[in-house]
């Protein structure tokens, strides 16, 4: 059965981001390899939990450990300080040590907070991810970014803290809606567009069959995504640079989830705007060919995904956006695309041109 190993390299916080089938049957041999504890707390949510909760939780008994489980309700309103505060609660009542570990199976809101727990635990102890949607498996899951939201904006509260592993099974991926599963599929055009164009042109290629679910192309989707991550995390771990054009498309993103209060959008279909609005910007400055940017926006549209929308106004946008932690200096930093294949980070984007790119795609 095939698997791709990608390597995270950070030095004494470096691990392996495994790819492949048959991994949650099986993750109690998987993290025995890893842990050492006795214990093991599985944070999950009331959706996931119906759909893999007991195997997981069976594999990691017959592997010896007690396995205790936190299951929360769906939704990103879960990634708040009072979630996190409930989840170190139940971790105390239940006798978690520091030579315990919390493992996270779920999807990003799942990651981050398990991560951000395990990072603020009696002052640091050991997770693992399982992540369980396709978004996940490409962006959340992999970099060791934890973080609660604010209800001033998103991921103001978090950490750098790096998991043990990560284990990536394509197989949980038929559970997921079409909707869903092409939320995941705003981080994999990103990946494309910012780091490898011979990859957006796999994408392009073989879109049909990546949504017929096709295991061997899944696995090699889900690999390539996550080696472009793994090479920026392991140079750049906690984004003094290059790190940052992994938020391409995001900083419009999450103005946009957090004027809809983190609901009605998804967050991949809110990234994927973003990269429309970011694209027409460098449209704008003369960086990014229109054919270029028409030809990111049609792959975002054959997937199923927005790059306009009309809810919130170029006003609204600008002002959510003073809330980012990606400003610098007072500037708003955008990830700007030069080519299919290349990004430049940028802090000379002024209000203007911000406004008369979210005019030109916010109709």
């Amino acid at each position: 059965m095939k698997q791709e190993k990608i390597a995270v390299k950070l030095g004494k916080n470096s691990y392996l981001v495994t790819v492949g089938r048959k991994l949650t049957d099986n993750i109690g041999a998987h993290v025995k390899k890893i842990c050492s504890g006795s214990a093991v707390a599985v944070l999950t949510n009331d959706v996931v939990a119906p759909l893999y909760l007991e195997r997981v939780r069976a594999s990691l008994k017959q592997s010896g450990f007690r396995v205790i489980t936190i299951v929360l309700p769906d939704g990103e309103e879960q990634k708040s300080m009072e979630t996190a505060k409930h989840i170190c609660e139940k971790l105390i009542k239940n006798n978690v040590d520091r030579t315990h570990f919390l493992l996270a199976l779920g999807g990003g809101v799942i990651g981050d907070l398990t991560g951000f727990a395990a990072s603020i635990y009696m002052r640091g102890i050991p997770f693992i991810q399982v992540p369980t949607t396709l978004l996940a498996q490409v962006d959340a899951g992999i970099g060791g970014k934890t973080a609660v939201n604010l209800s001033s904006g998103k991921n103001l509260i978090g950490t750098f803290y790096q998991p043990k592993a990560v284990f990536i099974d394509v197989d949980v991926l038929d559970s997921l809606e079409k909707e869903v599963f092409a939320e995941g599929m705003a981080e994999i055009i990103k990946h494309g567009v910012i780091k490898d164009r011979n990859y957006f042109e796999f994408l392009e290629k073989n879109l049909t069959d990546i949504f017929s679910r096709d295991k061997d192309l899944l696995v090699r989707m889900v690999a390539a995504s996550c080696r472009i991550k793994a090479e920026v995390v392991s140079k750049d771990e906690k984004e003094a640079g290059l790190r940052a054009i992994l938020n391409y498309g995001h900083t419009i993103a999450h103005a946009i989830e957090s004027l809809s209060s983190y609901k009605s959008i998804l967050h991949g279909q809110a990234v994927s705007i973003g990269m429309s609005v970011a694209g027409r910007i460098a449209v704008y400055k003369g960086l990014f060919p229109e054919k270029e940017l028409n030809r990111q926006n049609k792959l975002l549209e054959a997937s199923g995904l927005p790059v306009s929308q009309s809810r919130f106004s170029a006003t609204e946008i600008v002002k959510a956006l003073k809330n980012d932690k990606k400003i610098k200096d007072g500037k708003i930093r955008f990830v700007l695309p030069v080519k299919i294949g290349e990004a430049i980070i940028s802090d000379n984007v002024d209000d203007a041109l911000i406004s008369k790119a979210v005019n030109a795609v916010f109709p």
